[in-house]
């Protein structure tokens, strides 16, 4: 009977062994091992920030060839814009081109290339275009902005026919560029008491008068003798005819026959012929 009951024990001990180990397998087969899979993605650049909310216009300018200097490309770019403005408003295409030259640097000028802006016009009362602003005789003054460099040229002759202070410029023959170039300064359009020299300086460097010579139907050989002026007086303050004709030993009617006056009134500026022109010219 006592082995009888041993022997339920230790088979009761052995089943619940094997059971506890069959649970612990199982317990351990279904544990798995997992691995996460963490995603990652390339964060996008900030954009890059600029205070500038329209970009200047960037203009191509001329270069500077192995041939030609950069002052030679700009007239040969923009020649045919000055005889046309010249052929519609009167204005020596010879003093357009050297006031370009002067003002935009032939082209490269700070100024020029953000704006277009040729002549150095800054905005003044009533513009109503564009504008940058740019240091010049002050600090950040307000100048013009054209989308096309000949808009520049044209807006150039509109500012100068326009304004009742360059009217007697208008009245000086039309290839009198030396009469211009000092009427220019006369009448206020730049501060540097050179101007007048400068511009006379690279019209005649680059024999630009002759472009004026052939708006004006004129001969090559023509277009130069207007460089000497040695047949013209230009009007000074206190300047009578008397005192014109007895400088250049000619009688008053000599002078006013020469010039086709009819009066003894003459202004600032004005350019008189004080010799007769060659019989070709």
């Amino acid at each position: 009977m006592k082995k009888h009951i041993i022997y339920t024990l230790l088979g009761l001990l052995i089943f619940t062994s094997c059971g506890t180990q069959n649970r612990v397998t199982k317990t351990k087969k279904r544990t798995k091992k997992t691995t996460k899979v963490v995603k990652t993605t390339t964060p996008k650049e900030e954009p890059v920030r600029t205070t500038e909310t329209t970009p200047d216009i960037v203009v191509k300018v001329p270069e500077a060839t192995s041939k030609k200097s950069i002052t030679e490309v700009y007239i040969e770019t923009y020649i045919d814009v000055a005889k046309r403005e010249m052929e519609l408003h009167g204005i020596p295409a010879s003093i357009t081109l050297a006031q370009g030259i002067l003002e935009s640097g032939s082209g490269k000028g700070k100024l020029t290339m953000r704006s277009n802006n040729h002549f150095g016009i800054k905005c003044h009362k009533g513009w109503k275009g564009q504008r940058v602003y740019h240091d010049d005789d002050e600090d950040q003054e307000c100048f013009r902005k054209y989308a096309n460099p000949a808009y520049s040229f044209t807006d150039h002759s509109l500012f100068l026919t326009g304004r009742s202070r360059y009217a007697s410029l208008f009245k000086l023959p039309k290839d009198d560029y030396k009469g211009w170039a000092k009427g220019l300064k006369k009448a206020g359009y730049a501060t540097d008491p050179k101007y007048p020299r400068k511009l006379i300086k690279l019209i005649e460097r680059y024999k630009l008068y002759q472009y004026d010579a052939e708006v004006l139907g004129k001969k090559p050989e023509d277009a130069k003798k207007v460089t000497t002026h040695n047949d013209r007086y230009t009007v000074s303050k206190g300047d009578t005819l008397y005192s014109i004709a007895r400088k250049h030993k000619i009688t008053v009617a000599k002078l006013k026959s020469l010039n086709g006056l009819e009066s003894n009134e003459i202004f600032i500026g004005q350019v008189l012929f004080v010799k007769p022109l060659p019989k070709d010219f």
